[in-house]
């Protein structure tokens, strides 16, 4: 079977939120660092990629950034992670359907959100200000120049964005869980996450590395940061769990009428007339 119906799906999900949230500390930990240096690799590669780019190029450039951003998200769902975007919608669907307690799920999205920031901001130092593969010439440039985007966004554009992202990246999650073969999860993963980072959508996980790495060379400072994390985390989690999660739940995973036992009729005895009963 190449892929699976909406229904198995939302059923495979339900599982594999389930298992995220039962795994050991120690592995959720590894595994949410890995994919959170995934995600800043993805995005220190649309970096390189555009920011020489000529100006007249215009959109154009953000399209090319945006094709090559995808494959952090691709590292992370073939190769083995915990993304904090993705577990907003695969957690709080187990959580829907009754598989785990609230209490399991904020557990869960706790320590992934830690483990990403790790992840994110080894690669934003380590490759970005050490290597000086951001702090220098346009690539600096071209950082400052995106961070300041993102951090110029008041609290409801924010929100509200990471809203937009996070229907995306969820729903690229959702297509990778759809299909059987690697070659199908790519192109599930690769179009709705080009989409979100074409269109500008605020990843809570992308700028960890973004804004950290403009802060390293001395551009904005950590009270911004946290300014902007915040209603970009909440909008992400309101994009998987509400719009993607809690919507496809009601569709495939509510019950909403009772159940009704098969009826099997009963045969009455042919009756038969008084005249011919034996006395």
């Amino acid at each position: 079977m190449a892929a699976k119906t909406p229904l198995e799906v939302a059923q495979y999900t339900v599982k594999t939120g389930m298992k995220k949230a039962q795994n050991r500390v120690s592995s959720v930990l590894v595994l949410s660092f890995l994919a959170g240096a995934f995600i800043a690799l993805g995005f220190l590669l649309d970096i390189r990629v555009i920011a020489s780019a000529p100006a007249e190029w215009g959109s154009l450039v953000n399209l090319i950034g945006a094709a090559v951003f995808p494959v952090g998200l691709i590292m992370v769902l073939i190769g083995g992670g915990e993304l904090l975007t993705g577990n907003m919608m695969a957690v709080p669907l187990a959580t829907l359907a009754r598989k785990l307690s609230v209490g399991s799920m904020l557990k869960n999205l706790t320590l992934v959100t830690i483990g990403n920031f790790l992840g994110a901001l080894f690669v934003a130092y380590a490759f970005g200000h050490v290597l000086g593969l951001t702090g220098e010439g346009v690539y600096l440039a071209k950082v400052v120049d995106m961070a300041g985007h993102k951090l110029h966004d008041g609290f409801l554009q924010a929100f509200i964005s990471g809203i937009g992202c996070n229907w995306l990246v969820a729903l690229a999650v959702w297509l990778s869980y759809a299909s059987d073969t690697m070659s199908g999860k790519v192109l599930g993963i690769w179009f709705p996450t080009m989409a979100f980072v074409a269109i500008g959508f605020q990843h809570v996980v992308a700028n960890m590395f973004l804004i950290p790495a403009a802060i390293f060379e001395g551009h904005y400072s950590w009270g911004q940061y946290i300014m902007n994390f915040i209603p970009v985390w909440l909008g992400n989690l309101t994009g998987g769990a509400l719009f993607v999660a809690a919507a496809y739940w009601m569709v495939y995973l509510r019950k909403t009428e009772p159940e009704v036992k098969a009826v099997v009729p009963t045969v009455e005895p042919e009756a038969r007339p008084m005249w011919s009963k034996q006395a």
